[in-house]
């Protein structure tokens, strides 16, 4: 083990520096016994610093590599934030949005809405799902276009559209003569809109209701963007 270096004699503050006195000779006791420290202190700092550089590279990399831009922030209650303007038009009365949830948990932030739009004598009645997911550790982009959505009891061929000019990639899924989905991908938020009906498919114009939901959903990205 290498130990401190003896001191020779006391220390004094009345001498002024020498640089000539302060240098041990070579070959000397105090050089022989100084010498090795240094040079291992020096190299242990080396050592230390390459591997804090190397740290923060990893850490940097592992950033820019698995974290995705969010760029719209978490509601505790999704509900006031969709009003559904265009589906309350072709609904002929605003929904009724009463049952929001949400959780926030370190890789993934959820906000949830579901509404109904009441039933008036000879008109569809519509049931809205609406999902705000911001992935904060991993990017959605993998499972964006294998992932059910907000109706995992869906079989069967469904027609999927892609949707331009909404968020970085966005797919209407229509099941003809039941329901449609919406959902968009922006970064590392997903949102999701679901709107179905439950009236003979003669009495629904399902065109409408497409242009309706994409309508609401670019109102809700513009509302939740930071």
């Amino acid at each position: 083990m290498i130990g401190e270096p003896e001191l020779d004699g006391e220390w004094r503050t009345d001498r002024a520096f020498d640089p000539a006195e302060s240098a041990p000779e070579p070959g000397s006791a105090r050089g022989a016994a100084r010498g090795p420290r240094a040079r291992w202190v020096w190299a242990l700092g080396g050592a230390v610093l390459a591997s804090a550089v190397w740290g923060a590279t990893l850490v940097a990399q592992n950033r820019s590599d698995t974290a995705p831009r969010i760029a719209y922030r978490h509601v505790d209650d999704l509900c006031p934030e969709a009003p559904l303007k265009a589906l309350g038009t072709i609904n002929g009365t605003a929904f009724d949005m009463t049952w929001p949830g949400n959780e926030k948990s370190p890789a993934l932030d959820w906000s949830y809405c579901r509404a109904t739009g009441g039933y008036t004598e000879g008109r569809p009645w519509y049931g809205v799902e609406i999902m705000v997911e911001r992935h904060k550790k991993s990017d959605p982009r993998p499972e964006f276009d294998a992932g059910p959505g907000l109706d995992p009891r869906r079989t069967g061929a469904s027609d999927v559209e892609e949707v331009p000019g909404l968020g970085e990639r966005a797919l209407l899924r229509r099941q003809p003569g039941t329901d449609a989905q919406l959902a968009v991908l922006d970064g590392g938020v997903v949102f999701t809109l679901r709107v179905e009906w439950n009236m003979d498919r003669d009495l629904v114009d399902e065109d409408a209701v497409h242009t309706a939901m994409i309508e609401d959903m670019r109102a809700l990205t513009t509302r939740l963007r930071e």
